[in-house]
């Protein structure tokens, strides 16, 4: 074997380490921060019912955004004294909707989304009405459930 057909044979294992040792840096390097940023699956909580609070919490003309399981739901107290549930989640990019007095309205603050007290989408862009949960009184309390 003569000392160029060695040298070849050093260059190109050579190459092969340093080509292989960077694409294992650029792994190492890449593989943590891509984790990071995809957040880890979390199971959906199976709840039936929850307690939204007593009636002395909520004002009349009056909203408050309650847990229900992993998502919010808001409960809102009517100027008639009646009580509605509704998904708190906008249908248009998953925004947090809130009910605003003065409009008498829900409201997204993400892309000006409104929905009626009923959950209907009346302007901006949600393509679907919101989800209604039951609101059942008793005594004092105030449980929310899923529709049946």
């Amino acid at each position: 074997m003569s000392d160029l057909d060695s040298n070849q044979n050093r260059r190109s294992f050579l190459k092969y380490l340093l080509s292989t040792s960077v694409v294992g840096f650029l792994a190492s390097v890449l593989y943590p921060i891509v984790s990071y940023l995809n957040p880890p699956k979390q199971n959906e909580v199976e709840v039936s019912s929850v307690l939204a609070g007593k009636i002395s919490d909520f004002e009349k003309d009056s909203g408050k955004i309650v847990r229900f399981g992993n998502k919010p739901v808001l409960v809102i107290r009517t100027e008639k004294d009646e009580f509605k549930a509704l998904s708190a989640v906008c249908t248009h990019l998953d925004c947090t909707v809130q009910y605003k007095k003065e409009m008498g309205l829900i409201w997204c603050a993400c892309h000006n989304g409104k929905y009626d007290l009923n959950g209907k989408n009346v302007s901006g862009p949600p393509p679907r009405p919101l989800d209604i949960y039951q609101v059942n009184l008793q005594g004092e309390n105030i449980f929310v459930s899923k529709k049946a």
